[in-house]
C-alpha cells in the first residue's frame, strides 16, 4: 500500500502524519471507484469504503475507534475535539489529547496536517477554494494556539492538490484571492494558486518557512491522486491523518 509521511513530521516522536495514495493498480481495481477510496460521498458501495478503510488501519497499526472524522461541507467551521467520532458541518479540528487521531478527505482540495510538538497541539484543516479563501487556515492555527501551541513550534504539511497549470476558474472565484496567487496572463481563464496562497497565509501567521512542508504534486496531473475535477463521479477520497502519541 502506498502511503506518504510527512518529512517534516520525521523526527517528531510525539507527533505521526501520513497521507494516503489512491492505490488504484492494487486495491478494488474492478470496482466502480477502483483503489483505496475513504469517502463515503462516492459511488463505491459504504462496505467497500468500510472495508478500505480496514485495510489502511490494519496496514498502519493506528485504531479507526480513535478517528475524529468530517462531513466536511467546504467552509471554515473547525472543531476542537476530545474524542472520536464523525461531525457535521466542519472541514477542520484541533486537539491536544493523545492518540486521537483527526482526518481529512481530499480529491484536488488541500489536506493540511500541522502539528506543535513541544507543546502537544495538533490541527486537520480541508480547503478548497471556498476554506481557503475564507482563512481556514489562519483560523485553524489560531485555534491551535488557544490549545497552547507557540507558533515558533507549529509544523505544517499541505497534501497534493490541483495546481495552478489545472486550477481554470470564473473571474468570481478569481476574486477572492490576492492578484500575486491568480495567473490571469498563460490562459483563457484565471487560474488559482492554491498552496502558494496557503502557505503565504502561514508564513504570514507566523510560521517559520523552514516549518512548511508542500508537496508538488498535482492530483490532476497525477494518477497516482484521485481528482474530480478529472475523474468526477469515479473519484474517490484520499486521507490525510495525524494523531498526537503517547
Amino acid at each position: 500500500m502506498k502511503l506518504f509521511y510527512p518529512r517534516i513530521f520525521e523526527e517528531d516522536l510525539q507527533i505521526t502524519a501520513l497521507f494516503s495514495e489512491s492505490n488504484k493498480e492494487i486495491i478494488n481495481s474492478g470496482s466502480s471507484v477502483p483503489g483505496l477510496n475513504l469517502g463515503y460521498n462516492t459511488e463505491a458501495e459504504p462496505t467497500e469504503v468500510d472495508q478500505n478503510f480496514k485495510l489502511l488501519f490494519d496496514e498502519i497499526g493506528w485504531n479507526r475507534n480513535q478517528l475524529a472524522i468530517a462531513n466536511q461541507v467546504h467552509g471554515s467551521n473547525i472543531i476542537e475535539v476530545s474524542k472520536p467520532g464523525t461531525y457535521d458541518d466542519a472541514d477542520g479540528f484541533v486537539t491536544n489529547k493523545a492518540k486521537l487521531s483527526l482526518g481529512i478527505r481530499v480529491a484536488d482540495c488541500v489536506a493540511i496536517l500541522a502539528g506543535d510538538p513541544i507543546n502537544g497541539v495538533i490541527g486537520a484543516f480541508h480547503a478548497g477554494w471556498k476554506g481557503a479563501a475564507d482563512n481556514i487556515v489562519p483560523k485553524g492555527i489560531e485555534k491551535m494556539i488557544q490549545l497552547g501551541a507557540d507558533p515558533d513550534h507549529v509544523r505544517v504539511y499541505l497534501s497534493p492538490c490541483i495546481s495552478l497549470k489545472n486550477f481554470e476558474v470564473g473571474e468570481e472565484v478569481a476574486s477572492k484571492f490576492p492578484e500575486q496567487f491568480l495567473d490571469r496572463k498563460s490562459y483563457k481563464k484565471p487560474h488559482v494558486d492554491l498552496k502558494g496562497f496557503i502557505g503565504w497565509q502561514l508564513l504570514n501567521y507566523g510560521i517559520k518557512i523552514e516549518n512548511i512542508e508542500i508537496s508538488t504534486h498535482c492530483t490532476v496531473q497525477d494518477s497516482a491522486y484521485y481528482s474530480y475535477r478529472r475523474e468526477r463521479e469515479r473519484a474517490g477520497r484520499m486521507l490525510g491523518m495525524i494523531k498526537l502519541n503517547e
